[in-house]
């Protein structure tokens, strides 16, 4: 799926701005509220979620249904244009009415979709109604508990409750609403519907294989532009190779980008494009034929207010902070980010892990799950999970969003699934299977395994082409005593070895809190933390086969209310307004001192 830009046969029209917003209560579609404007409606920015944008418990935690409006109209010129209404993300489920007709129905929440308008248009206003739905359950990704069935990571179940509430089976707060942008493009009737590009580099030359997906006829033309505007390499036709003499290659914090221009009849679409190959050999992760490290983070689109709302300005504090400390990557922690974000990290040389919406999908979580008493495993045909076929809806959206970007290395399928139990095998494969076949640049893939994974029967060691470990040795496993947890840290990696595969540390951390401090280091305390990666990275230095380290969390976020957790989790290196706690002049000091290509020949 291309990202919409503004070309000289393209129109764009971004919709943010403030909308029309009313809370359903079960009223909504009874009352048909989207076939004329909301009765006494709130305002709400979109994008943004809605969450923490008004007052009370009951606004923040709502649940169910949705409403924003507003009214668009369009020149009467673009009629002889194929016009498309496009979301770039609607949490979880969207149903779109214009003008009071049902247009469009959508799962997911966090991927683009889009519908054509063209022959839908009224003259002059034309009333938009964008209907979302929050609800997480067992047939959703990420997971959410179902009554009488399990607590979750949510805190407060909802079983026992006479009013409806989301219990998410996973760690950060459900925010929900239009988080990303609503817009409108244009395309000629003859277009250019999407642009697969795939690098080979030998030597000083690279040759860029090609797909131009067409709808209508015309001639094909691709040119490849570098950054001084000068031509580069051209093709006739749909399918071909450029040639790229002196090619200069997207580097990690060096990026470069070129233009790939695709002209198709009175179409033309230009795809910033860097040139990169990645594959795995051995235990080594290979970027431009060069053994990788990842520094860096897994992270969360969390902000105040804007919750999970797009947040151009924090992106940008966030890669400055990054690179202040030497940090090369990041994981999209749970779920894809935002294409701007992604469009940011192939300028900026970011390397990404780009991990899909499946989180939760284990129900060990929490004490496990039951039915009527009876413990129910993760895959349990008539009680477990029921996601497999909308896993494999996420998986194609996220690669037809994200295959052309250099930034991105390595697919991740899962966080923290039940990987090991009976049926987690059969439910996996065919996933990664699939992700391999729609990869046109075949990258590798990998699940986030959990801690609770016995090695020996976790999946993703037969699967994954990189063992990717969710660890905390002297935290939940261990602490705070951490002589005891650096031993079974290094009794655990000496089985990993033995797999022959290199191995990333996704996760790792411990909770602390913003100014405690004692001579001693104790749990919480901003010392014990320091001491907690000093031991973990200690161990990772001793293993050539760990190729990566990712804290958890760049920033503290919010979670669901819950004993464990005082206004969110605190295991960021930075603060939630992203002050720094003091390990991040601790890590400053380590990343800066280990280069990005060779760190363990």
């Amino acid at each position: 799926m291309l990202y919409p830009i503004l070309t000289p046969s393209r129109l764009l029209s971004d919709l943010s701005g403030v909308w029309d917003f009313k809370l359903d209560n079960g009223e909504g579609f009874d009352q048909e509220w989207y076939k004329a404007p909301l009765e006494d409606p709130m305002t709400m920015p979109v994008p943004a979620s809605y969450n923490d944008l008004k007052e009370g418990i009951d606004f923040r935690d709502h649940y169910g249904w949705v409403f924003y409006q507003r009214k668009i109209s369009m020149p009467s010129f673009v009629k002889t244009q194929r016009v498309m209404l496009r979301c770039a993300a609607v949490t979880h489920y969207a149903k779109i009415y214009l003008n009071g007709e049902l247009i469009c129905e959508h799962k997911g929440g966090f991927l683009p979709f889009e519908v054509e308008i063209t022959d839908k248009l009224q003259d002059g206003d034309n009333l938009l109604t964008i209907a979302v739905n929050n609800v997480i359950d067992y047939t959703t990704l990420p997971i959410g508990g179902k009554s009488n069935m399990m607590n979750g990571m949510g805190g407060f179940g909802s079983s026992s409750s006479a009013k409806p509430q989301n219990n998410p089976n996973f760690d950060f707060f459900n925010y929900c609403g239009i988080t990303r942008p609503v817009k409108i493009y244009t395309t000629p009737k003859d277009y250019i519907e999407d642009i697969s590009l795939v690098p080979e580099v030998t030597g000083t030359t690279a040759r860029v294989s090609y797909k131009v997906d067409t709808v209508g006829t015309g001639d094909c033309k691709v040119e490849v532009f570098d950054k001084e505007g000068n031509l580069v390499a051209q093709s006739q036709g749909t399918q071909g190779v450029l040639e790229i003499e002196n090619v200069h290659l997207w580097q990690p914090l060096k990026a470069y980008l070129y233009d790939v221009k695709v002209t198709f009849g009175e179409d033309v679409y230009t795809l910033p494009y860097g040139v990169r190959t990645v594959r795995v050999e051995g235990t080594r992760f290979l970027i431009n034929e060069r053994p990788f490290y990842f520094k860096g983070y897994g992270r969360h689109e969390d902000t105040f207010p804007n919750g999970r709302g797009m947040n151009l300005p924090m992106n940008t504090k966030d890669m400055s902070l990054m690179k202040w400390q030497g940090a090369n990557s990041f994981r999209t922690s749970h779920y894809p980010y935002s294409e701007e974000m992604m469009r940011l990290c192939d300028e900026e040389g970011f390397v990404v892990i780009d991990e899909t919406t499946a989180v939760g999908v284990n129900l060990d979580f929490g004490g496990g799950a039951n039915f009527n008493g009876q413990k129910v495993s993760t895959f349990d045909k008539e009680h477990g999970v029921q996601t497999q076929e909308h896993h494999k809806d996420v998986i194609r959206d996220l690669i037809s969003r994200d295959k052309n970007h250099a930034c991105v290395v390595m697919w991740s399928i899962a966080n923290e699934p039940d990987s090991y139990s009976e049926g987690a095998y059969e439910y996996f494969a065919p996933l990664y299977e699939l992700a391999r076949e729609l990869d046109p640049q075949k990258r590798p893939c990998t699940l986030i395994s959990v801690q609770m994974a016995p090695p020996e029967k976790d999946c993703s060691a037969k699967l994954s082409d990189v063992i990717c470990l969710n660890r905390y040795y002297g935290w939940y496993f261990g602490g705070p005593d951490l002589e005891l947890p650096e031993q079974a840290l290094r009794k655990e990696l000496d089985y990993w070895k033995t797999l022959g595969k290199p191995v990333i540390f996704t996760e790792y951390g411990a909770d602390t809190v913003m100014g405690m401090h004692d001579t001693t280091p104790v749990m919480y305390t901003e010392e014990f933390q320091v001491e907690y990666y000093k031991m973990n990275n200690r161990v990772f230095d001793d293993y050539d086969f760990v190729v990566g380290e990712q804290v958890w969390n760049f920033a503290d976020f919010a979670t669901s209310q819950s004993l464990l957790r005082v206004q969110g989790n605190k295991k960021g290196i930075f603060t939630r307004d992203r002050k720094p706690k003091l390990v991040a002049h601790y890590f400053r000091d380590r990343w800066h001192k280990i280069p990005d290509f060779e760190y363990k020949k």
